[in-house]
């Protein structure tokens, strides 16, 4: 697998800065008794599992359910991701990896925590996390069995780093028995982690 290393700073510039600060701004009004830090867990992972990916979750379901705007996803990932409205701040270029039956994606940024958070929010703690980030190169069948997910042998797994100008979303695939689904209801099925390829997206018996 080809590892582009391109210029990994914009971490502690991007995410890195914020996430320092939104720290040093929670140790503040802990400190001075403003704030529940349980509170403020819930409101992060709220931000986290909840608000930041629905956006993602939109591009998934219209991907689902309008074949033209899922070829203009796979030909122009970040002028379809804009033209629902969700765009970076630096302008990284968006690539959409289309799961099938016979590959399924996984995306891991090697270096730092690229991550693509117009359309996924604040990535997930483990995302950061440098047995992640190693072993999804490594072992990345091992990696998706912690996470509960096990793939037919025949399906070929394929890894993809992150970096400051490449970003990845993952449009799984759409779950049997969702024929009749608007976009809503479909969106309602993409979760957070199918959208980085550690996950699935949920059926509708699931949902329910």
């Amino acid at each position: 697998m080809a590892h582009d290393h391109h210029d990994h700073d914009h971490d502690h510039s991007e995410l890195g800065e914020m996430d320092l600060r939104v720290r040093a701004l929670e140790t503040v009004l802990a400190q001075k008794g403003y704030i529940d830090p349980a509170a403020l867990d819930v409101l992060i992972d709220t931000y986290q599992t909840k608000i930041g990916p629905r956006n993602g979750a939109r591009v998934v379901a219209k991907a689902w359910a309008d074949p033209a705007f899922a070829d203009w996803l796979k030909h122009d990932a970040t002028a379809a991701i804009a033209s629902l409205g969700y765009t970076g701040r630096q302008g990284e270029h968006m690539v959409a990896l289309f799961d099938t039956p016979e590959e399924h994606h996984m995306v891991v940024c090697t270096l730092c925590s690229c991550y693509p958070w117009p359309v996924l929010g604040l990535p997930p703690t483990w995302y950061k996390s440098a047995p992640y980030r190693s072993r999804a190169v490594k072992d990345p069948r091992g990696v998706l069995a912690d996470f509960g997910v096990t793939l037919p042998e025949a399906t070929r797994i394929r890894v993809w780093d992150s970096t400051a100008e490449v970003r990845y979303l993952v449009i799984p695939m759409r779950p049997a028995g969702t024929e009749g689904m608007n976009e809503e209801e479909l969106a309602a099925l993409v979760t957070r982690d199918s959208m980085i390829g550690t996950g699935l997206a949920r059926s509708p018996a699931e949902v329910a």
